[in-house]
């Protein structure tokens, strides 16, 4: 994994640029940066410029733009810059120290509207270099060259008197004065790097800016590729690709369980060559222990990843001990860093790993949700690249253990932490939903994505499983929901899915068991085919999915959610319906052993009882409305409005109702709520429940 494997190119388009100016220009330039994860990553680093405009009252005025704190540059907008009047900035460069408070209160003071983000930490390092344009990256390269114990030396050589190379200090108000200082001692300077963080750099345009910046990281990578030295390391795989799923399978609920202990938490699983080559390194026990090549990442990443080492044998007993015994290890090593390193009035975070190197298995990162895990896992995978760099140079070392707690717990750092979206009812939470791309099932994951559940859409139709993934993801956002195919009657599809499922998320909170069919016939009429298709679907595929639901909830120790979609024919059957109402009848029973046999392990179980839900559905196909409209002795053209008469409410039920019904059950809105069952019927007296 060692060396970079290409040198960075330019993205700049004079075609493009040309038609900008002003903020414009400085969103695409950053938008450029932002492309590149060699230079910064998530939210990291940050870009400015300084123009004339007028103010509200028509004065033309220098103002700064700078990137608003937390924004990511891959994908920045105007409406994510903030406006600050520089010249009220400028007199600050001679103050001698300013508290991070007050800096920020300065600040705020100096914002051209209220409207627009908190300005980021850095403002004063862009405002006190006078050029026109400056952007500040964290480069893999640059940082493979910082992170060296004789980073200084190694600067000087690599990049002679143009740049200067700034010690460790955290952002703030004495860094951009050092930044200063070094400007203006040598104003010939065409960049500044900062020690164990990244890189500053400098024009009167967007394009010379860009390009420096692009240029000063080529020199580093062309270095690190000639005296690099290529380290060859076995991955250590466990067996296959199949057999590395099957161990992480077994591993990621029982993993889970423990690191949920303050919220629970989503995962992504990284077994790519690359991580497999890190962790298979025979240093990688001690290099992943040394710190994050920039500050900026603990927020994602915590200090140190854990390393954990599993046995030969893959008992999962022994996994499993394995497992519990090298959290609860991080966890106190991590409670004798905070209160060894802590400053006075600050509470600890959550203890738990976000990152777990696993030697033969690959790589488990964790977060609220998909998008959060993958962001640790993007920067982790960055991590592990410029170790391997700086080490195959000199050797890898970053800040000391005190400077880590002190950025760790920077409230300028975590104000980030105020910018996220409120969590939501489901947030945190793990959903599969089968016969998800039935007019129920489409409803029912919509609505828990939209409560903020990650989403496992199962259905046996894959090309509307994956528009329904498309559509959910569009909307509401990237990973928050996967498809995966699955027949409920076949217990390998059964047993394939859900280990998919746990691959894809680490997890299981929530199984809302909807998959079902519909076969209308007299008894005398009935073929054994449609009673045989009915049991299997509305009877076996319920039991084959609560099993396999139960096997991951046991093995997770969070307890669990079962929501079952049954019918109001459970309770008043329906005349022609007879395979239909036994199959459900079955399915009913199923849910009320289960909902006792789960109280002991925390698993809730309950039922939805709909009835009629006709719009969209696939169950009441032409044929089904025809069988049932001569069942009830009407015209097919009358179907609908017969169920809605029929109702004490006179209503028509859609899925979306029955949605509502089951988010209520999915959630701690009903926690001390176990074997009930609602029924989404509009009123139908036969069908209440006794």
């Amino acid at each position: 994994m060692a060396g970079l494997g290409r040198v960075m190119r330019s993205r700049w388009s004079d075609k493009i640029a040309n038609k900008l100016n002003g903020l414009d220009a400085l969103v695409y330039t950053s938008r450029l940066i932002g492309q590149e994860e060699g230079l910064v990553l998530w939210g990291g680093g940050n870009s400015s410029a300084k123009v004339l405009q007028k103010d509200h009252l028509g004065r033309e005025v220098r103002v700064l733009w700078i990137k608003g704190s937390g924004s990511d540059m891959k994908t920045i907008t105007a409406y994510q810059f903030t406006p600050l009047r520089l010249d009220e900035l400028l007199p600050l460069m001679k103050q001698d120290a300013m508290t991070d408070e007050e800096m920020v209160a300065f600040q705020s003071r100096c914002v051209m509207d209220p409207t627009v983000p908190r300005p980021s930490i850095e403002t004063l390092l862009h405002a006190f270099i006078p050029a026109l344009h400056v952007y500040h990256t964290h480069a893999d390269a640059i940082c493979s060259l910082t992170d060296t114990p004789g980073s200084a030396d190694l600067i000087h050589r690599v990049y002679g008197k143009g740049v200067a190379l700034v010690p460790y200090v955290r952002p703030g108000f004495r860094l951009a004065k050092l930044v200063a200082e070094a400007y203006h001692r040598n104003p010939a300077l065409r960049g500044i790097i900062l020690d164990k963080h990244g890189l500053v750099t400098w024009a009167d345009t967007p394009k010379a800016a860009y390009q420096e910046t692009i240029r000063m990281v080529t020199v580093a990578e062309r270095y690190v590729q000639r005296y690099g030295k290529t380290h060859v390391t076995s991955p250590g795989n466990r067996g296959s690709q199949s057999d590395r799923h099957k161990l992480a399978v077994s591993m990621m609920p029982v993993l889970r369980g423990i690191i949920s202990e303050f919220g629970r938490m989503v995962m992504v699983y990284d077994d790519s060559k690359p991580v497999l080559e890190f962790v298979g390194d025979p240093r990688a026990a001690r290099l992943s222990q040394i710190g994050p090549f920039t500050p900026d990442h603990m927020l994602h990443t915590k200090p140190k990843p854990l390393f954990l080492e599993l046995p030969k044998t893959q008992a999962a007993a022994l996994v499993d001990q394995a497992v519990r015994t090298r959290v609860e290890q991080y966890r106190k090593e991590y409670i004798r860093y905070f209160n060894r390193y802590r400053t006075a009035g600050v509470t600890m975070l959550d203890p738990n790993p976000r990152v777990i190197l696993v030697p033969g298995l690959g790589m488990v990162t964790t977060g609220k949700n998909r998008r959060a895990a993958r962001i640790t896992r993007d920067i982790y995978v960055h991590t592990m690249r410029v170790i391997l760099n700086a080490s195959s140079i000199d050797a890898y070392t970053t800040i000391s253990a005190k400077e880590m707690c002190d950025f760790e717990y920077w409230p300028m750092e975590n104000f980030k932490l105020t910018l996220l979206p409120k969590e939501k009812l489901l947030s945190r939470r793990i959903a599969l939903v089968t016969g998800a791309a039935g007019a129920l099932g489409r409803a029912i994951a919509a609505r828990l994505v939209e409560e903020g559940a990650s989403v496992i859409l199962t259905d046996i139709n894959q090309s509307k499983l994956q528009a329904l993934s498309d559509e959910l993801n569009s909307r509401t956002g990237e990973g928050n929901t996967v498809p995966i195919l699955m027949d409920v009657t076949s217990e390998a599809s059964v047993a394939r899915a859900f280990e998919q499922a746990v691959l894809a998320y680490g997890g299981l909170d929530i199984l809302v068991s909807n998959a079902g069919i519909a076969r209308s016939a007299p008894l005398d009429e009935l073929s054994l085919g449609d009673w045989s298709d009915s049991i299997a679907v509305n009877a076996t595929g319920h039991f084959l999915v609560c099993r396999e639901a139960m096997h991951i909830f046991k093995k997770q120790g969070l307890g669990g959610n079962i929501v079952v979609v049954a019918t109001k024919n459970i309770l008043a059957p329906g005349k022609h319906f007879g395979a239909y109402s036994a199959s459900k009848a079955a399915q009913a029973q199923l849910a009320r052993v289960l909902a006792i046999e789960g109280a002991e392990f925390g698993v809730r179980v309950n039922m939805v009882n709909p009835d009629a839900v006709i719009e969209g559905s696939g169950i009441w196909s032409s044929q089904i409305k025809k069988q049932r409209a001569r069942a009830y002795g009407i015209p097919m053209a009358r179907l609908e409005a017969h169920f809605v008469e029929r109702t004490l409410l006179k209503v028509k039920v859609s899925g979306s109702d029955v949605a509502e019904a089951v988010l209520f059950l999915a959630s701690d809105r009903s926690a001390k709520t176990t074997g009930s069952m609602i029924p989404v019927d509009g009123g139908v007296k036969e069908a209440f429940p006794r």
